[in-house]
């Protein structure tokens, strides 16, 4: 059959997917092996593969893959995340567009269609990830709000509260006006912007006098309940304990002094506004100040304001400064720039509120599973990279409690049962609460639960416990094979979200760690640095790019350029490298499958035939050893560099090119039958990175019915590493003598001759039939007057052609020695420097010597040719 020129991926990929789900090669069920366990951060039901989800599973799937080649029971757990927010809001702009709300349609219905949307729609991010290649146990696939993980979250909740971790409380909290929720200080994210600061006068009572404060936020003016100095201020030292008049409600508001005031910011005065700010309520805590919300819902002016009432916001800000303006107490506007906190999800700013929440007390948690932070800052979790544990550290140092609360329907409906008198029990079920009230009167009918669900990271922090079903008694077996699992890849931004709560929940709940490493991804940028996002338009399609390159070539592309924890600059060229990679590999494959066979050896093979096998095998066990500590270290992209260069460069570049016969020629059976192992071990080592073409091309050399590449063994070696069959000083000669022939347009079928000035001659006489081979050279001690000169580290050589006269460039020649002898002071000017000679180690002080006496050799030898 022949084989195509090129490498063409379309169908191939997805008829060895479908094989390898047919054979069951994915799924892990408990066995006598070790466990290696991954679960994947569940991405949102309504998420859409994007390069972010590229990166991440590609690494998941390259450690997966590996471990299996290593002969453990590899479970990877998908799933999806029931993301109560963007879902949610999904369903609502659907209602939307039929005239309909979900007030309307009440929450049993609500759900109903929540859960029809996400059969629909739910399941595209998984199929998605099964093109990109990934190797998950499909049978294993767990939803957030499936019974089982709900009755987990709900059974966690029951637990926590009757543990003192979880309670219900009136406290200031981040409010989505979009969203109309509560969110935890994880899903506000900061930014700057441009703002004014108003100055406005507040008169003393029965006074000329004024007061003059300066605010970002005159709309909240009406919610003001004192003005606040420094006690230690004498500008105002007079005033404290004295009232003065709220403008534009005329309200009479004590002036009380806290130390929290910066005398230096604005005019040392603050508007205490407890309702509509994190500060201001702690100081009308401190003063018992009385705290009135402007707000609505939907940061619309309440009624409480008793002016601007029904006006967003932000345009009874622009009333505001209007009327203050109006009434000549606006003494001037500066323009200036702060940090304003939006939400996650809906990007609404948001407003400091005062609400009745569920909170999980995270400072008694910390003090009772201390572990939570010792485990990673003495590496027992450890992080790639370890920059994270110092975040990590401040963190959980500074923690804050956890409101849990959302005020949605869809989601994991907190389990509080609420009496006609407020009394409430923590319950699953109506009937079980009725038997922890007091009141045995009530009937299951006079209680009413919770309007509220649990924030989605509630559940996602069991996760790792969850989708082995921990909470359940016959999920048991399953979780002490399982868990802890192993290795965590996620990314840095949701480092408190998710790691640190799933550490947490793994204490609380097993008394041990998740997991027992964390790698963290970098940001997917484009080239210029820019974060991608649809709306830059540098955010590529990620099937799109599978489509054009073929998935392995993305996912090559992709790893190059992913250190762990740092940014990845993704550029598209980098697909293209690697789907040159793959024709590369495809273009080997066809060679040594081109190649006539016969059973007898001829002298080349005989001389030198084991010598080119064995120089291959040593780089194949060197190169093995180094990825191998690449991988313990999760320098994933290095290692695949190594592979990269081991198949570009040493097998395809040199060893096929030394063991394949001469034109018109057969390879000796023996010495083709060691060519194919050689690139057996090849597909073994590439197949985490590249599955799909290492696949295609391992079952291409014999017949391998229900067999696949990923059950073979990850290659193992127990030969002399220190061994040098082929010297590097070989190579770089015949590099040499071909970047004469390139520079000076001579045809490969001219003979070169050598003259060799070197200590170590035999290293090139042994492989003099391998250097004929593969430049043309004639004799290795027959140079003529008209040679070539170059230096082989410091040998000197002589390459001549067979009737090539060579023109030397005094110029160029005399600009390298100049080079040079600037290159040979600056190392002259270290060996002279005391205090470098004090504090350098011996082997750099050696390293330096070895220069120097190269650089000299170099510039001997150039002066040479110059005379």
């Amino acid at each position: 059959m022949a084989i195509s020129s090129k490498y063409n991926p379309e169908g191939l990929e997805q008829q060895w997917y479908n094989k390898w789900i047919e054979n069951k090669l994915f799924s892990s069920v408990p066995d006598e092996r070790p466990s290696y366990t991954i679960v994947i951060p569940p991405p949102n039901v309504t998420g859409i593969l994007h390069m972010g989800h590229m990166l991440n599973n590609t690494i998941q799937d390259i450690l997966v893959r590996r471990a299996r080649m290593l002969g453990y029971n590899a479970c990877w757990v998908p799933g999806t995340d029931h993301a109560s927010i963007a879902t949610e809001t999904k369903v609502v702009n659907l209602l939307k567009e039929q005239q309909l709300s979900k007030e309307i349609i009440g929450r049993e219905e609500f759900l109903n269609r929540a859960f029809d949307w996400k059969e629909k729609y739910g399941g595209i991010i998984l199929e998605q990830l099964k093109k990109l290649g990934c190797s998950c146990d499909w049978d294993r696939t767990r939803f957030t709000m499936e019974p089982d993980l709900s009755e987990a979250v709900i059974d966690s909740f029951i637990d926590l509260h009757s543990r003192g971790y979880i309670y219900h409380g009136t406290r200031m909290i981040n409010w989505d006006p979009i969203g109309k929720t509560a969110l935890s200080d994880e899903e506000v994210i900061y930014e700057e912007q441009q703002a004014k600061l108003y100055y406005v006068k507040y008169q003393i009572e029965h006074s000329n006098e004024y007061l003059e404060i300066a605010t970002t936020r005159p709309e909240t003016i009406m919610g003001d309940t004192a003005v606040c100095v420094h006690p230690n201020d004498d500008r105002y030292a007079h005033l404290i304990g004295k009232n003065c008049i709220v403008p534009l409600v005329n309200r009479i508001v004590p002036i009380v002094a806290d130390d929290y005031i910066d005398i230096e910011f604005g005019t040392g005065c603050l508007k205490v506004t407890p309702a509509h700010d994190i500060n201001d309520y702690e100081i009308g805590k401190r003063h018992n100040l009385e705290s009135i919300d402007v707000f609505n819902d939907d940061a619309t002016i309440s009624s409480a304001a008793g002016i601007f009432i029904g006006e967003d916001r932000f345009i009874a800000r622009k009333l505001a400064a209007k009327r203050l303006e109006e009434l000549g107490i606006l003494t001037k506007t500066e323009d200036i720039v702060n940090k304003v906190g939006k939400s996650e999800r809906s990007k609404a700013v948001i407003e400091p509120r005062l609400s009745a929440q569920w909170f999980v007390d995270m400072k008694k948690f910390m003090a009772d599973y201390p572990e939570v932070l010792s485990q990673v800052m003495n590496d027992e979790i450890q992080f790639h990279p370890q920059k994270f544990k110092n975040t990590y550290n401040h963190w959980l140092i500074n923690v804050k409690d956890w409101c849990i609360s959302r005020q949605l329907w869809w989601g994991h409906r907190i389990p509080a049962w609420y009496t006609p008198s407020g009394e409430v029990a923590i319950a699953k079920t109506p009937e079980e609460a009725l038997k922890k009230l007091a009141d045995k009167s009530l009937s299951v009918i006079d209680l009413k639960q919770d309007d509220d669900v649990l924030d989605t990271w509630f559940s996602s922090w069991l996760w790792p416990i969850s989708v082995f079903n921990g909470f359940k008694a016959d999920g048991k077996k399953e979780l002490e094979y399982y868990y802890p699992t192993n290795d965590l890849v996620t990314a840095p931004d949701i480092l408190f979200f998710w790691v640190a709560r799933m550490i947490m929940a793994g204490h609380a709940f097993e008394g041990k760690m998740p997991f027992k490493n964390v790698y963290f991804t970098g940001i997917v940028r484009d080239k210029e640095r820019r974060k991608m996002s649809k709306s830059l338009g540098n955010s590529p399609d990620p099937i799109e790019l599978m489509n054009k390159y073929g998935t392995d070539g993305v996912r090559m592309g992709l790893m190059l350029s992913a250190p762990a924890g740092n940014d990845i600059l993704f550029d598209e060229l980098l697909c293209e490298q690697g789907r040159n990679f793959c024709n590369k590999l495809w273009n080997s494959f066809r060679l040594i499958k081109s190649l006539d066979i016969t059973e007898k050896r001829n002298s080349y093979y005989t001389t030198y035939g084991d010598t080119i096998h064995d120089w291959m095998q040593i780089e194949i066990a060197k190169t093995t050893q180094v990825v191998n500590n690449h991988f313990d270290a999760f320098r994933i992209s290095d290692a695949l560099m190594e592979l990269y260069k081991l198949t570009r460069d040493d097998f395809s570049g040199w060893y096929l090119e030394m063991i394949k016969p001469t034109f018109g020629d057969a390879i000796p059976q023996i010495d083709f039958d060691r060519t194919v192992a050689m690139f057996d071990e090849l597909l073994k080592l590439l197949h985490p990175f590249m599955p799909f073409i290492t696949e295609e091309l391992w079952h291409g050399f014999d017949q391998r019915d229900n067999q696949f590449i990923n059950q073979q063994k990850w290659p193992t070696f127990s030969i002399n590493l220190d061994q040098q069959t082929i010297h590097l000083e070989v190579f770089e000669l015949v590099s040499e003598i071909r970047a004469k022939r390139n520079e000076n347009g001579i045809s490969p079928k001219v003979e070169a001759s050598l003259g060799i000035n070197s200590k170590n001659s035999e290293i090139y006489l042994a492989a003099s039939g391998i250097i004929n081979k593969l430049a043309n050279v004639a004799t290795l001690e027959g140079a003529d007057e008209n040679a070539f000169k170059v230096l082989v580290g410091t040998d000197e050589v002589s390459i001549s052609f067979k009737n090539f006269v060579q023109k030397i460039d005094i110029a160029v020649v005399s600009k390298e020695i100049q080079r040079l002898n600037s290159f040979l002071n600056s190392i002259d000017k270290k060996l002279g420097n005391e205090k470098f000679i004090a504090n350098a180690s011996p082997e750099v002080i050696t390293r330096e010597e070895q220069k120097k006496a190269d650089t000299l050799s170099k510039i001997d030898s150039l002066k040479k040719q110059l005379k």
